[in-house]
Protein backbone atom coordinates (compact mmCIF):
# COMPACT_ATOMS: atom_id res chain seq x y z
CA UNK A 1 0.00 0.00 0.00
CA UNK A 2 1.56 3.11 -1.21
CA UNK A 3 1.10 6.04 1.97
CA UNK A 4 0.62 9.50 0.89
CA UNK A 5 2.54 12.63 2.89
CA UNK A 6 2.18 16.19 2.14
CA UNK A 7 4.30 18.95 2.19
CA UNK A 8 2.80 22.33 4.20
CA UNK A 9 3.30 24.46 0.76
CA UNK A 10 1.06 21.48 -1.07
CA UNK A 11 -1.20 21.68 1.49
CA UNK A 12 -1.75 25.58 1.44
CA UNK A 13 -2.23 25.36 -2.45
CA UNK A 14 -4.49 22.72 -2.10
CA UNK A 15 -6.86 24.65 0.17
CA UNK A 16 -6.97 27.14 -2.56
CA UNK A 17 -8.70 25.17 -4.97
CA UNK A 18 -12.07 25.51 -6.11
CA UNK A 19 -14.17 21.96 -6.35
CA UNK A 20 -13.58 21.31 -9.79
CA UNK A 21 -10.21 21.52 -10.10
CA UNK A 22 -10.06 19.22 -6.79
CA UNK A 23 -11.64 16.91 -8.35
CA UNK A 24 -8.99 16.88 -11.47
CA UNK A 25 -6.75 17.06 -8.77
CA UNK A 26 -7.86 13.65 -6.86
CA UNK A 27 -8.06 11.72 -10.47
CA UNK A 28 -4.79 12.53 -11.44
CA UNK A 29 -3.48 11.34 -7.40
CA UNK A 30 -5.63 8.21 -8.28
CA UNK A 31 -3.45 7.44 -11.25
CA UNK A 32 0.18 8.45 -9.40
CA UNK A 33 -1.07 5.93 -6.84
CA UNK A 34 -1.65 3.19 -9.56
CA UNK A 35 1.74 4.05 -11.09
CA UNK A 36 4.44 6.42 -9.05
CA UNK A 37 6.68 6.26 -11.84
CA UNK A 38 4.19 8.34 -14.31
CA UNK A 39 6.28 11.77 -13.77
CA UNK A 40 9.28 12.73 -15.06
CA UNK A 41 12.41 12.40 -13.54
CA UNK A 42 14.47 15.24 -12.77
CA UNK A 43 17.89 15.84 -13.38
CA UNK A 44 20.30 17.79 -11.78
CA UNK A 45 19.29 20.15 -8.44
CA UNK A 46 16.11 18.35 -8.73
CA UNK A 47 17.34 14.60 -8.24
CA UNK A 48 15.54 12.51 -7.15
CA UNK A 49 12.10 14.77 -7.61
CA UNK A 50 9.50 13.70 -10.69
CA UNK A 51 6.79 16.01 -12.01
CA UNK A 52 3.43 15.15 -13.11
CA UNK A 53 1.66 17.16 -15.92
CA UNK A 54 -2.08 17.44 -15.82
CA UNK A 55 -5.12 19.61 -16.44
CA UNK A 56 -6.68 21.21 -13.89
CA UNK A 57 -9.75 23.05 -14.64
CA UNK A 58 -8.48 23.46 -18.00
CA UNK A 59 -5.12 24.59 -17.84
CA UNK A 60 -1.81 22.85 -17.63
CA UNK A 61 -0.99 22.38 -13.92
CA UNK A 62 2.49 20.61 -12.65
CA UNK A 63 2.64 18.66 -9.30
CA UNK A 64 5.87 17.60 -7.97
CA UNK A 65 6.35 14.50 -5.74
CA UNK A 66 9.02 12.07 -4.40
CA UNK A 67 8.93 8.90 -5.01
CA UNK A 68 10.84 6.22 -2.38
CA UNK A 69 10.03 2.21 -3.48
CA UNK A 70 11.56 0.45 -0.65
CA UNK A 71 8.78 2.01 1.76
CA UNK A 72 6.32 2.81 -0.91
CA UNK A 73 5.63 6.38 0.25
CA UNK A 74 4.96 9.45 -1.87
CA UNK A 75 5.79 12.66 -0.85
CA UNK A 76 3.51 15.34 -2.63
CA UNK A 77 5.83 18.59 -2.42
CA UNK A 78 4.29 21.16 -5.32
CA UNK A 79 1.21 21.79 -6.82
CA UNK A 80 0.65 24.90 -9.36
CA UNK A 81 1.27 26.38 -12.85
CA UNK A 82 4.44 26.60 -15.05
CA UNK A 83 4.69 29.63 -14.17
CA UNK A 84 7.64 30.31 -11.17
CA UNK A 85 6.94 26.01 -10.10
CA UNK A 86 10.76 25.29 -10.53
CA UNK A 87 11.48 28.24 -8.60
CA UNK A 88 9.24 27.50 -6.09
CA UNK A 89 10.31 23.56 -6.21
CA UNK A 90 14.15 24.70 -5.59
CA UNK A 91 13.07 26.77 -2.58
CA UNK A 92 11.68 23.43 -1.02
Amino acid sequence: MIVLFQTRLFQHRVKRLHPVQKQDLDEALLKLRADPTLGEEKKGDLLGVRVLKFHMGGQLTLLAYEWRENDAQLRLLVLGSHENFYRDLKRH
